[in-house]
């Protein structure tokens, strides 16, 4: 045993001496061969008094056009891009064909921002003027600022790493295409015309400078220094970039024609290093983007300069021998091999003979010892799928959320609290550590809460947010989802954004699926809600979060029954406060009547007014007898299981028109338990009796 380790203890000396030999021998070559020479500066310039192709025959090939961009036919960069749609898409003052659209206007080439050497960002100048407008109005004139229905997400200028990313629409501007996508490199100065509180926006009227992020470093109040930028004018901007101080400059005006207008106000100077959010060569150029409302943005000229430091590569003194080739007199050829190849090849020999002794002397002794005993098998250990749930350590946990820091809490509830993490793995999860107080209730069965967390976590289905694991000790348990960036369903209805109809519609029917998926494999979920919903990137509706208190699969065919005819009962009041856009209850409200949506809607139904149940956020882009019909849904799931409740299959073809829909009865029903079971579980509003 002794005379093995030293075997093997002598490959790894050769090994890493052999290593060492060659870093050094190759370092020392690349000190000698690469020499810096003199500094010089590489200069671009870029000017376009307009986009015209009678003037300028080059525009299409200098700028290239993403997504929704256009020249229009006043010579200006338009986004979004309106020629190839028909008037009778017009409806009033809303614009179907112009909402979430995205756009990006790029210079063709990439420009050298980035010394790699000395990581040294270059300095550059641009100026150009701008103009937003209202999409239905045949001129500027006509624009109307205070009015609530127009209005693009807004401008930036934008410096990105490729020609082939389009941007996402509404509030990400167009400047990023995958909000979780950390090693993306942006830069971009914003002119937004939205408020956006959840992205730290300070009012509809604002400059912005963002890295990396739709979040901006820097807000400047557009106002502060008299411009307005959706008053339909002309507006210029100059941005200078010192790249040797790392400072930044930019002033906001009207245009006055020349770069140097004295219309032009200084809003915002001081230090800025964009080093960290360069590659070597980036693409410049402008994005833009609308949401539920439209706008048109036009850039109608465009200057741009450049200036970044490199070191000129002179040639070495010395010769590269090895490199040369000599030419013998018989036409063949020969080469001189480096000392290194040698000094590789020997001590790969010298690797195999030791190898080959180690195999021969181990064969030896194991023939020697197999006639006096027994040789198990080993036991295989089947390598683990990357993606299938497993049981995680606390330390594991603590460490993808850092200690479970404020600065990763998504946010909580009765049972327990959310937290951000990275695996890693690189995999981000959303992590939910249950409350001592829920896992301490009278009662609780935290063996049985494991089962149904393991039980779920097999369960597969496009609908449902998939879990990645779990952890639990004597004090602890959590459980691990898959994170999805866009966040609950709630923030999208309740919050400043209006989600359009069809996306509404869309995800009743995505739920819809996901719970009949459950009921199928006779689980439930217990806890559906607008905060159980997620949205991924493509605004596909993942039901989460569940609520572990009954298992199907685990207990009585009673309870069973039970858990899944409650879901039936969520999902009406989901589907009323989707259409609705408002809560099941909310206090504040002044007339008592309208408090309870449930009862609310089932008054409007009474009285053949369902249409005042519907968010007029939505305006008029909406299929009236669509959302209705869906309500009635919603209505149906909320009967007494007795007259008439649905099951969630039902439910399915129903919203797929492959069955018709029962007839409501004319006034609701009075039922003090609507799960038809004891008290134990009816809780909160679900169980409210008729007001």
């Amino acid at each position: 045993m002794g005379c093995c380790n030293y075997n093997y203890g002598f490959v790894w000396f050769i090994c890493l001496v052999f290593m060492e030999h060659t870093v050094l021998v190759h370092s020392g070559s690349d000190n000698k061969h690469r020499i810096h020479g003199p500094l010089v500066n590489v200069t671009k310039h870029l000017s376009f008094p307009d986009f015209s192709f009678s003037k300028n025959p080059r525009v299409l090939e200098d700028v290239k056009l993403l997504g929704s961009a256009k020249f229009s036919a006043s010579s200006a960069i338009q986004i979004p891009d309106d020629h190839d749609h028909d008037p009778p898409h017009r409806n009033g003052n809303h614009i179907d064909h112009l909402r979430h659209q995205a756009g990006r206007a790029l210079y063709s080439s990439p420009i050298r921002l980035l010394d790699p050497h000395t990581q040294s960002p270059a300095s550059f100048q641009t100026t150009f003027s701008f103009q937003f407008h209202n999409a239905s109005s045949s001129s500027s004139s006509n624009f109307s600022a205070n009015s609530s229905d127009h209005g693009g997400s807004g401008l930036t200028f934008i410096i990105v790493p490729d020609e082939f990313t389009i941007g996402r629409p509404g509030p990400w501007l167009g400047m990023l295409n995958d909000a979780c996508q950390d090693d993306y490199k942006a830069i971009a100065v914003e002119f937004d015309t939205r408020l956006n509180p959840e992205f730290g926006d300070p009012n509809d009227n604002h400059v912005g400078i963002n890295l990396g992020t739709i979040v901006s470093t820097k807000t400047i109040n557009a106002s502060d220094v008299g411009v307005f930028l959706n008053d339909g004018s002309v507006h210029r901007a100059w941005i200078g970039y010192d790249g040797s101080r790392r400072w930044m400059e930019i002033h906001l005006g009207s245009d006055g024609g020349s770069n140097d207008s004295p219309a032009l106000k200084p809003i915002f100077s001081g230090p800025l290093d964009l080093s960290p959010f360069l590659n070597e060569y980036m693409f410049v150029g402008f994005s833009a983007s609308t949401g539920n409302h439209t706008q048109i943005h036009s850039v109608l000229s465009w200057n741009f300069s450049s200036t970044s430091q490199a070191f000129l590569w002179t040639p070495s003194v010395e010769t590269c021998e090895s490199n040369i080739i000599v030419h013998g007199r018989a036409g063949t050829t020969s080469a001189e091999p480096p000392g290194t190849f040698l000094i590789f090849v020997a001590v790969l020999v010298l690797v195999l003979a030791v190898v080959l002794s180690l195999y021969y002397n181990s064969r030896r002794k194991s023939t020697e010892i197999s006639d006096t005993s027994i040789v198990l098998p080993e036991k295989k250990q089947r390598p683990r799928p990357p993606n299938k749930p497993r049981c995680f350590t606390i330390s594991e946990l603590s460490l993808a959320t850092q200690s479970f820091s404020e600065y990763e809490f998504l946010g909580s509830g009765s049972r327990g609290v959310y937290y951000r993490g990275k695996l890693l793995n690189g995999c981000q999860v959303a992590v939910k550590r249950f409350s001592s107080q829920f896992l301490h209730s009278q009662g609780f069965d935290r063996r049985r809460l494991l089962k149904e967390i393991k039980g779920i976590s097999q369960v597969r289905h496009p609908n449902l947010v998939p879990i990645r694991g779990w952890c639990q000790d004597q004090k602890e348990t959590m459980v691990v989802y898959e994170f999805f960036p866009n966040g609950s369903l709630d923030k999208w209805l309740f919050g400043v954004g209006v989600l359009p109809w069809t996306r509404r519609f869309k995800v009743v029917k995505d739920v819809a699926e996901a719970l009949s998926f459950l009921h199928s494999n006779q689980l439930s979920h217990k806890n559906l809600k607008t905060t159980s919903v997620f949205l991924d990137i493509s605004f596909r509706a993942v039901l989460g979060d569940f609520g572990f208190v009954l298992c199907g699969a685990e207990s009585k065919r009673f309870e069973s029954a039970v858990s899944q005819s409650a879901d039936v009962f969520e999902f009406g009041l989901f589907v009323l406060e989707v259409v609705g856009g408002r809560q099941r209850l909310e206090a504040e409200l002044g007339q008592l009547e309208e408090r309870y949506l449930l009862d609310f809607a089932w008054r409007m139904h009474e009285i053949d007014e369902m249409a005042r149940v519907v968010d007029r956020r939505m305006g008029t882009v909406i299929n009236l007898e669509q959302a209705i019909r869906v309500m009635q849904i919603g209505l149906l799931c909320t009967l007494n299981v007795t007259k008439g409740r649905p099951c969630m299959e039902q439910v399915v073809e129903f919203l797929c028109m492959e069955r018709p829909i029962p007839e409501l009865p004319p006034s609701r029903p009075v039922a003090l338990f609507p799960y038809n079971s004891t008290g134990a579980l009816c809780t909160g509003y679900s169980c409210a009796s008729f007001k």
